[in-house]
């Protein structure tokens, strides 16, 4: 994943997150990367209500994601989230998601979100003045 902003932070596997049989059900491999990308808002100063407050909401329109192992209920998962910079007007997320007590990759995957202004819901096509402003004061 390179030198770029990076956000770790774990999450304990709930129970309503796995299936009879104990494993984590696909879906929620997602809200994992969704857990990645709050916590990453939180320490880097672009959370949702962030962008919102600056006249913007940031839906995802795209979302990949590789299984490569199993979790399940009682594990912990270890969430690695980095943004990825770009000149386009979007936002761009690699995850990996470990077990915490093996360290195995669980999976990886990547999300993309473009900007909507808040109102008219009408795509950017260039970024915010805000976004410029943190992009240039994290990646000089």
């Amino acid at each position: 994943m390179g030198n770029l902003l990076l956000e770790k932070i774990g999450v304990n596997v709930r129970f309503n997150e796995a299936d009879p049989l104990g494993m984590v059900w696909h879906g929620h491999y997602i809200r994992y990367f969704e857990d990645g990308r709050e916590a990453f808002g939180s320490k880097y100063g672009i959370g949702y209500l962030d962008f919102y407050n600056h006249g913007y909401i940031v839906p995802v329109v795209n979302v990949q994601c590789d299984y490569k192992r199993s979790l399940r209920y009682g594990e912990k998962v270890l969430i690695e989230t980095e943004y990825e910079p770009c000149e386009a007007a979007k936002l761009i997320f690699h995850y990996r998601l470990y077990n915490a007590e093996t360290n195995h990759i669980v999976a990886v995957g990547s999300s993309v979100q473009v900007f909507l202004d808040r109102e008219k819901h009408a795509l950017q096509l260039t970024n915010p003045v805000f976004f410029e402003e943190w992009k240039k004061k994290w990646h000089q």
